[in-house]
């Protein structure tokens, strides 16, 4: 088939599914739903369950909660009763990512026996283990003076919904749902796609209950004082080329996760420091980024975010990918292995794809099969090729395998071009985006929603959109080729990349400067007039270090002043801006990752108080968070008025780069920057903060060598020492 006729296609297929454009991808777009406190998450691999704080699955209209595979939800209810009421949750908790727990008993009851049960004599326990499938064990006990009788009733069902149906979006078509099977142990639920897939879940259950029927299975307990009985049961979710579910039982596969997860950590730097608060949250982010970690046919990568974003995305993906390189740089690796593999290769309207640019998002659903979105992958987004030129350096940087950059060759003169042809719609010298697709996202950076480049007054910037901060990337992404090329002897092309980014600078700072504001202008406009609302990114712009000079004072200024800083990091807009909300998604909430990047930048400038200081913030609001985790965002409420973050209901957690961005913040303190390919380690003015007094890492991979150092902060100075050191890595201290 070819690219034309494709687009014909997924166009047709968009339209006659009774898609809604609005809703196919725009992070603003969700239903919000109602909840009562933080959901219990567990994920392994591609499978998630999203469950209530009881760790039940409710049948609600516009609920979100339900097990996910693919793209799919496999269950959309599960409910339990204990003698036909709802029991009473006491406690729970998600906290081993693999592994969720709750803890319930009983209000007062009439046994199956008719004798009457007081409240809180019945303890049950639920204890559930994601890994191939879900494992339950429902632990029963009576803490009664005498025997008790009591029916536990559990009740499944799967509308088996795309995610995109579930985040919001409107389709007239379905395929067909199979009515409930049940026979003996087990119970099947099935659903016929207009994909002609076929997906099932099954639930099994271990012991045989005493009534099945539909989607219901009932169990008749019988308890003797101090008593206790054990119901089991899995769900399988079944695809005709989803990997085969093996045998094995719930112990065997708890110990099958501990030890990956031991392996995992024990490949990368060992972090330890003298705050238990700040090494929960390293370890959090650490253990959440192992949870997001995901399969897909073209390789393991890091998802972006449960619930909506478990799926490969450009920008999250390698936005982790770049935080977490003194952490590990193994899934930056794969993360470039698999972004090269979707490499765009032909021009395609309804995806958005065209030669050489990076993807922005992969999908595995119904709706993605049927071509009635384009994300098989999208390539709607503006940043994703030259962060991914970056993370190519970066990686080199960390790795020293100059033979993996040479590999890469193509593909990364594929990228330049793109950048340098395609992505310049006008040949202005600056990459912009529109929207080629009525399927596709209006705003195509990392701002995505549709009222998220704004002018001053609030009015919605017309396109084609040139951001600050894609230039500021271009701009760092060939400033660091430049650097590769020269070490491997292509003196003429990295000579030209030198020049190019030496004229990038120039024009951004003649453009993009507000000398009104003092500030960097948030983008420019089709008209290339400057979209003058002050918002985060231009401490994205000082990462890259595309700012002039004379002007980063200003802009750090601007950064800390109270407009933008809310006591819990820097606001993605300032308050004084017409279309500033705090409960907004881009328009004046506190990102984790925009935040990581601007500590870093400032710490590049030689602002590290400051720097200490949004990363004092950081620390703060992760630690008044459930498990030390970071969300996605927060709402940006000031937080002299406020004791706590404020949370966004809709905010994803766990999420990739909020995960990531304490390695960064922790890397910006200690002044990290490797040179594996010179087998050099550089150390830049390391600034541990008050509230950190020392900090100890181990196994740090440095090309081919292994070390570990030892930071300590004695008044206001920091000091460190080489502890040990494999291989002949030489350490360097940079003023």
């Amino acid at each position: 088939m070819n690219a034309e006729s494709e687009i014909v296609i997924g166009q047709e297929r968009f339209e006659a599914l009774g898609q809604d454009a609005a809703l196919t991808a725009g992070a603003e777009r969700f239903v919000m739903s109602e909840t009562r406190r933080p959901p219990l998450v567990i994920k392994e691999d591609e499978l998630f369950l999203y469950a209530d704080d009881e760790g039940l699955i409710p049948a609600a209209e516009n609920s979100p909660l339900g097990l996910y595979f693919r793209d799919t939800r496999f269950l959309s209810r599960l409910e339990m009763t204990v003698g036909g009421r709802a029991p009473i949750l006491l406690s729970a908790t998600a906290e081993r990512n693999y592994l969720s727990s709750a803890e319930f008993t009983n209000l007062e009851l009439r046994g199956a026996g008719g004798e009457i049960i007081p409240q809180t004599s019945v303890h049950v326990r639920r204890t559930r283990l994601v890994s191939d499938r879900v494992y339950e064990l429902l632990r029963i006990k009576n803490y009664h003076s005498a025997p008790v009788e009591v029916v536990i009733e559990l009740t499944f069902d799967a509308d088996f919904r795309d995610m995109f149906e579930v985040r919001g979006m409107r389709r007239r078509k379905r395929g067909t749902r199979l009515a409930p099977k049940s026979a003996g142990d087990t119970i099947t639920l099935a659903y016929y796609g207009l994909d002609e897939v076929l997906r099932k879940t099954i639930v099994r259950f271990e012991q045989t209950p005493a009534r099945l029927q539909g989607g219901t299975a009932s169990f008749r307990v019988n308890l003797a004082p101090r008593e206790r009985k054990v119901v089991r049961f899995s769900i399988e979710v079944a695809l005709p080329d989803a990997p085969p579910v093996s045998a094995g039982d719930f112990t065997a596969r708890l110990s099958d996760l501990r030890r990956d997860y031991e392996r995992c950590f024990a490949g990368a730097t060992g972090i330890f420091t003298d705050s238990e608060q700040v090494t929960g949250v390293l370890r959090r982010g650490q253990a959440d980024l192992r949870m997001l970690t995901t399969g897909t046919p073209y390789g393991r990568t890091f998802s972006a975010a449960v619930p909506w974003f478990v799926a490969p995305f450009g920008h999250d993906t390698i936005i982790a990918c770049l935080e977490t390189l003194m952490l590990d740089p193994r899934p930056a690796v794969d993360c470039v292995r698999l972004l090269t593999r979707l490499q765009g290769h032909t021009d395609n309207a309804f995806r958005e794809e065209e030669p050489g640019k990076i993807m922005h998002e992969l999908r595995q659903g119904e709706l993605a099969a049927v071509k009635a979105i384009p994300h098989t992958p999208n390539y709607g987004a503006v940043d994703t090729t030259a962060l991914y030129l970056l993370l190519i350096c970066e990686v080199v940087m960390w790795t020293g395998d100059l033979e993996f950059f040479e590999l890469l060759r193509e593909p990364i003169d594929a990228a330049l071009r793109w950048i340098d042809e395609s992505g310049d719609l006008d040949g202005d010298g600056f990459v912009e985006y529109r929207r080629r697709s009525r399927a596709g996202l209006v705003n195509q950076g990392w701002r995505d929603a549709r009222e998220a480049i704004v002018h001053r007054d609030g009015t919605v910037a017309q396109g084609p959109i040139a951001l600050a901060e894609t230039q500021a990337y271009i701009y760092y992404a060939k400033r660091r080729l430049a650097n590769l090329f020269g070490q491997l002897g292509d003196i003429e092309l990295s000579e030209r990349l030198q020049a190019e980014t030496q004229a990038l600078k120039m024009r951004f700072n003649e453009r993009f400067w507000m000398a009104d504001e003092g500030y960097v202008a948030m983008a420019l406009d089709g008209d290339k007039r400057q979209v003058e609302t002050v918002c985060s990114t231009a401490g994205h712009c000082l990462w890259s270090r595309i700012v002039a000079d004379e002007h980063v004072p200003a802009v750090v200024e601007r950064l800390l002043s109270p407009d933008m800083f809310s006591g819990w990091g820097v606001r993605t807009m300032a308050k004084s801006a017409a279309s500033y909300s705090p409960m907004s998604y881009y328009n004046g909430s506190v990102w984790p990752y925009d935040n990581a990047l601007i500590v870093n930048g400032l710490k590049k400038h030689g602002f590290a108080q400051e720097a200490n200081r949004i990363a004092a913030a950081m620390f703060d609001a992760a630690v008044a968070q459930q498990y030390s985790r970071l969300p996605e965002f927060i709402c940006g409420f000031t937080r002299q008025a406020v004791n706590r973050p404020v949370a966004y209901p809709m905010a994803c957690s766990p999420d990739a780069p909020a995960a990531g961005s304490v390695f960064l913040v922790l890397q910006a303190m200690l002044g990290l920057y490797a040179s594996a390919a010179e087998n050099v380690l550089y150390v830049h003015n390391p600034l541990l903060p008050k509230w950190l007094g020392e900090v100890t890492l181990s196994n740090l991979s440095v090309g081919r060598s292994r070390l570990s150092l030892r930071f300590r902060r004695d008044g206001n100075q920091t000091t460190f020492s080489v502890r040990d050191k494999q291989g002949g890595v030489r350490v360097v201290v940079v003023e």
